[in-house]
């Protein structure tokens, strides 16, 4: 009872916040029960004069909030599904920026973690040069062979705080579901329950730094692209040790031609490893702002802070992958057909119908000029079409369409020309003609094979397993089964759940006589 009133006082609170900067004009009320429009017109007479307008009137709340809802507004940038277009565009701006918290603190935070004191690991630990909701990160020279190190600190009672902050919205989220049939539909829960495990994953910086390897394993081979190395030994739970960059972040156009680079390279470079981490290894940095890439002096792309990252299955990737190469070609059947072939369109549809629907976003497409297309804008406007088709929302290929945008935003700012399709068109089809052509349909009926040899080596084992149980049943059936008294009454007690044991235990007898003919025949 006393949880849920503190809930309800800071949901109040947040009600409060975002009444007052306006973002309740954001909410559609004819959408809404009565009784909620009536709530919605109260609450917006509160709204200050001055208000910012349009979308950024959420944006303004949020950050007045604090730093779990700043997080919260940069998760929904990734799912204009729910908050719309609009409101994406404008929480993509929306900045995770924080004062830092002290030098002492920071230190107290390494030494914890590190085990022994910072100068035995460190010999300079400089201020901090960048500060965000979650961390903040510190220059350093490690002590051993002097190399420049980025120290990521995890800031103090940023768990407590957000855990806090996470109750609250599981308040609100639940209560919206009971009350507002209209929520139900955008699992507001779900949404929670979402960005808390992607808090979780954020404020482990072991994780991040599993991250950073999985995907210098993944380039190793690709030259124009690196990430920084973490420090194994350095890093744990609350703190990330990896590899200092000398770099020019990518929103600094001057700087980048200043040093000599060649801006349309830079641009083809961001555009087909973003294609060749998604498409070619399922495994993509789903965080890629200016901010977070850099050129490093020798011409390379590096990407950092990977705390968000995306995972496609080989089910999406090849979805994605025939799609684009649909659109190039033009054969929009085909690219109808992948979506039915995927389960992600229910088959009472028509493909045919449904190709006719796609011809309707390729064909102005075709009429452009190649810098004027945008594939993130067609992914968008491709999963609109989708949605008159009950495709249901996939949270990977949103979150890969959303990634898209701020990708294309990058390369486009680096050369206004580009042409995106010619760009990719070459990753595409790689990729179809090595996992989709015969060298790929073979390994992919040796890796049945060798599940289906897995399974009959495992085949005999099973089978004396079934033996014994059925002469330990048999022992038991000879010997007669005592019970005890407590048994007796228990089972009298609880009648349903026991035969649902006796049911279990039966249908186990049944799959192991059938293992053992298999085994046999």
């Amino acid at each position: 009872m006393i949880a849920g009133l503190v809930h309800l006082a800071r949901n109040l609170r947040a009600g409060f916040v975002l009444a007052r900067e306006g973002a309740l004009a954001l909410v559609d009320p004819s959408a809404l029960p009565p009784g909620a429009q009536l709530a919605i017109r109260l609450a917006r007479l509160l709204e200050r004069r001055g208000a910012a307008s349009g979308a950024a009137r959420l944006s303004a709340a949020l950050t007045r909030l604090g730093p779990s809802y700043v997080k919260f507004g940069q998760f929904l940038a990734t799912r204009p599904d729910i908050v719309g277009a609009a409101a994406s565009r404008d929480l993509e701006s929306l900045q995770d920026r924080m004062p830092p918290f002290s030098q002492a603190e920071a230190v107290a935070m390494v030494e914890l973690s590190l085990g022994r004191p910072l100068d035995q690991a460190f010999a300079e630990f400089g201020p901090p040069v960048a500060a965000a909701s979650i961390a903040q990160v510190h220059r350093a020279t490690a002590r051993l062979d002097g190399r420049d190190l980025a120290v990521k600190v995890v800031r103090p009672g940023v768990r407590e705080r957000f855990a806090r902050d996470l109750q609250a919205m599981r308040f609100a989220a639940r209560l919206a579901e009971r009350r507002l049939p209209v929520a139900r539909r955008l699992r507001p829960t779900e949404i929670v329950e979402t960005l808390a495990r992607s808090v979780a994953v954020e404020t482990d910086l072991r994780l991040e730094a599993a991250a950073l390897s999985e995907l210098a394993e993944n380039t190793e081979g690709d030259p124009d692209f690196r990430v920084p190395h973490p420090d194994w030994e350095l890093t744990g739970r609350d703190v990330l040790v990896t590899e200092w960059i000398d770099g020019i972040p990518l929103h600094r156009l001057d700087a980048i031609e200043a040093a000599g680079h060649d801006r349309a390279a830079l641009a083809k470079t961001v555009i087909q490893s973003f294609l060749r981490h998604a498409i070619r290894d399922g495994f993509f940095h789903a965080d890629m702002h200016p901010g977070n890439l850099m050129v490093d002096p020798q011409g390379r792309l590096v990407a950092v802070d990977t705390g968000i990252m995306g995972r496609l299955g080989m089910k999406e990737r090849r979805f994605l992958a025939e799609i684009l190469l649909g659109f190039i070609l033009r054969d929009y059947r085909r690219v109808a057909v992948v979506h039915f072939e995927a389960g992600y369109v229910p088959a009472r549809h028509s493909v045919e119908d449904f190709a006719q629907a796609i011809r309707a976003i390729g064909e102005p497409i075709h009429r452009r000029r190649a810098d004027q297309i945008s594939m993130a804008r067609l992914l968008t406007l491709l999963f609109e079409i989708t949605s008159l088709f009950d495709m249901e929302t996939r949270t990977e290929l949103v979150m890969l369409q959303k990634t898209m945008v701020v990708v294309e935003g990058v390369a486009r700012s680096l050369d206004p020309r580009l042409d995106i399709w010619a760009v990719s068109e070459p990753v595409v089809r790689s990729w179809i003609e090595r996992n989709l052509g015969p060298i790929g349909r073979a390994e992919e009926a040796g890796r049945g094979l060798l599940a289906l040899a897995r399974v009959a080596g495992d085949l005999p084992v099973m089978a004396q397993q079934a033996e014994r149980l059925l002469a330990k049943l048999d022992a038991a059936a000879d010997r007669g089964i005592a019970l005890e008294r407590e048994t007796v009454f228990g089972t009298g007690r609880h009648p349903t759940r026991s035969l649902r044991f006796i049911a279990a235990g039966i249908w186990v007898v049944v799959l192991m006589l059938v293992v053992m003919a298999l085994s046999g025949g």
